[in-house]
């Protein structure tokens, strides 16, 4: 593991006086063989961590934080297997309960299987949660399994889970009960990768001639190599960040109210796009267009946002401040998006999310809360849907030349909001800041609607408009995986797919909510076209079949000879690796990741904090050798920093 030398060389070098943590996030933290309760793991499939709490050892586990009561300790009343098990007792709030922190055995960009059995004391329901914050501090949440209802020992198999190195203490945990639980058998391995069937249609290349294909991705999907593999041949001619993207993601609290209170000024929120950062470098890396997903929404939008000062119990906003904090948001989040991604084809937006019932009415006013509701803030503040009309304003205002900008919405078959839809679009379009409409078409099979047919007199409707058409979120759960249902979603997704055809000279892209029934939001109804397996379902051949693929190339990652090439022997700083102006601790860290981590920090590496040509210029401070930078650069520069040198200039 070179992370882990280099990190040894640099702090042999520094001794006490300082610590390259950042050296140590790019090594992982995987624990060696022969420690308590962990295996070492050296190959796919791996065990990483493994305890049956026969050793009394719970030191890996703990409550969820200062706040939360849970007391953890070895039981002996109750095992699966042997005499002990994890006791989590003194429950006093839902959101407490015995959490594991992922990180202290498992390497980030690495997908992972999770098994244990738990089951309450008494009858209790319970929910199997992740957690991560950003490096701002602002936390994230996702329930993997809801509402476990059990007084027996409930198995919990195989659970896919992963992170990122931008995610910070990601976190396994129980919650929403409050009576006491008992954990047995927890075990982490490696997940094997798993060869994706090459000898099959591509989806991408078989509409080519039609519109884009996509799909929607989260961050911990580029941990597994199988995922991607079926995203890269199949669903690659347009991404979407299934949430990294939408405000609750890119606005943080503590970051805003600090900037409100240092300036005072609550009207210019900032935003951070830590977290969509892995999906959006893979996007660059191999020139795949984006939908942005989205600007403005009810849901997943934090009601501080909407609060004086940005704080929890501050007093709602006036409309004329609202519309000076969305103008700057959207300024703001485009601004930020482009100059980190000026490379990065953002050619589809979806500006306003679900502002409609299905009636073609606006949502009522209220909080979102932490649970989430039907209630909108945005209504709240403008007192009905006239915030539409600001949003597409400034985001026409705003974004890259050539995002085409959409209204998005589900049940979009729904009279009421289909009528409301078609105007909103006539509208907008006539005063020149709306492109075009998405429909999301999350579908339900043994529903009466939509038939496929009724999708073909409604998507005519929808014609009428004269604007873009894009299907921005497509599923279609069964009730079981029975071998009729499977049949039945093959011709639903076949006819679907016919119809959508025979419109295509109004629709320009077509994008899956998801890739594989295990990884869905809606994995009870096994909605996609390839299974956990990652091997084509049915419903694949309903949508491929018996079309041909087009002459197209697959993804390849971008060459870095086409990159904008800099001057390196221009304006040199000697020692200053990252360009930022000045030499610090910073450069040397940045020298020994793009040389233990070029694929991520290297000149042609994946983060947006890589090396350039011009940093491995003034990097090449140990006798300007032309070999290229080395660990003595690095050390050149440390030895510089306590004043061992006086300059770094290797030729003077």
């Amino acid at each position: 593991m070179k992370g882990k030398i280099n990190r040894k060389l640099l702090a042999g070098v520094m001794g006490a006086a300082m610590t390259l943590s950042s050296v140590a996030s790019s090594a992982g933290a995987v624990l060696a063989a022969g420690e308590t309760g962990a295996k070492a793991a050296s190959a796919s499939g791996a065990v990483v961590y493994s305890t049956d709490f026969e050793d009394g050892d719970i030191s890996y586990f703990s409550n969820r934080g200062d706040r939360d009561t849970t007391e953890l300790s070895i039981a002996t009343d109750e095992a699966v297997s042997g005499k002990s098990s994890l006791y989590a007792s003194g429950r006093s709030n839902t959101w407490n309960g015995p959490a594991f922190h992922l990180d202290k055995v498992c390497e980030p960009n690495t997908e992972y299987y999770v098994s244990f059995k738990f089951r309450g004391k008494y009858y209790t329901s319970n929910t199997v949660s992740f957690q991560y914050n950003d490096p701002d501090g602002t936390p994230h949440y996702n329930n993997l399994i809801k509402n476990i209802s059990t007084s027996e020992w409930y198995t919990v198999k195989d659970l896919k889970i992963s992170f990122t190195e931008e995610m910070v203490d990601p976190t396994l945990y129980i919650e929403d009960g409050q009576d006491p639980i008992y954990i047995d058998d927890f075990t982490i391995t490696e997940v094997p990768v798993v060869p994706i069937e090459t000898d099959i249609k591509s989806v991408r290349k078989v509409f080519a001639d039609d519109f884009k294909i996509g799909t929607a991705i989260t961050a911990d999907n580029l941990s597994s190599k199988s995922f991607m593999d079926l995203v890269a041949k199949h669903f690659s001619g347009s991404l979407t960040a299934g949430n990294e993207m939408k405000p609750q993601f890119v606005l943080g609290q503590a970051a805003n109210q600090k900037y409100a209170e240092e300036n005072d000024d609550d009207t210019n929120p900032q935003v951070n796009f830590s977290a969509a950062k892995p999906m959006l470098n893979y996007c660059r890396k191999y020139k795949i267009p984006v939908r942005v997903h989205t600007l403005v929404w009810h849901s997943q939008t934090p009601d501080w946002f909407f609060k004086e000062g940005y704080k929890d119990d501050g007093e709602w906003v006036s409309k004329e401040k609202m519309i000076k904090r969305m103008e700057n948001y959207i300024k703001n989040y485009f601004t930020e998006l482009t100059k980190l991604y000026p490379d990065v084809d953002f050619y589809a937006c979806d500006v306003v999310n679900e502002a409609f019932t299905d009636q073609g009415t606006p949502r009522s006013p209220g909080e979102q809360g932490s649970s989430g509701s039907e209630k909108s803030a945005w209504v709240q503040v403008f007192g009905d849907n006239s915030f539409i009309d600001y949003a597409f304003e400034f985001a026409r205002e705003y974004a890259p030349k050539g995002c085409k900008l959409y209204y998005n919405d589900f049940n979009e078959w729904s009279t009421g909001k289909t009528n409301a839809m078609i105007d909103l679009a006539t509208r907008l379009k006539a005063k020149g800041v709306l492109d075009g409409l998405g429909l999301q078409c999350h579908c339900n099979i043994n529903s009466l609607w939509p038939q496929p047919f009724q999708y073909d007199q409604f998507l005519t409707k929808l014609e009428g408009a004269g604007v873009d058409i894009q299907v921005t979120e497509f599923d279609a759960t069964i009730e079981s995986s029975s071998s009729d249902n499977l049949e039945k979603q093959k011709k639903f997704y076949s006819e679907m797919m016919d119809i959508m055809e025979k419109h295509a000279d109004s629709i320009s892209a077509v994008v899956f909510w998801g890739v594989t029934d295990d990884r869905s939001w809606r994995k009870e109804g096994v909605p996609l076209l390839f299974g956990g397996d990652y091997m084509a379902k049915s419903a694949y051949y309903g949508v491929v079949g018996d079309r041909e693929e087009k002459n197209i190339p697959d993804i390849t990652p971008v060459d870095p000879t086409t990159k904008p090439t800099e001057d390196p022997d221009k304006d040199i700083v000697w020692g200053d690796a990252d360009c930022d102006g000045a030499v610090k601790m910073n450069d040397a860290v940045l020298i020994m990741q793009s040389i233990s981590n070029g694929d991520r920090f290297g000149e042609d590496g994946t983060e947006e904090n890589r090396i350039t040509a011009k940093g491995k210029r003034n990097a090449n401070v140990y006798e300007n050798k032309t070999s290229g930078i080395t660990p003595q650069d690095a050390l050149r520069i440390q030895e510089f920093l306590l004043n061992k040198y006086t300059t770094l200039d290797p030729n003077a």
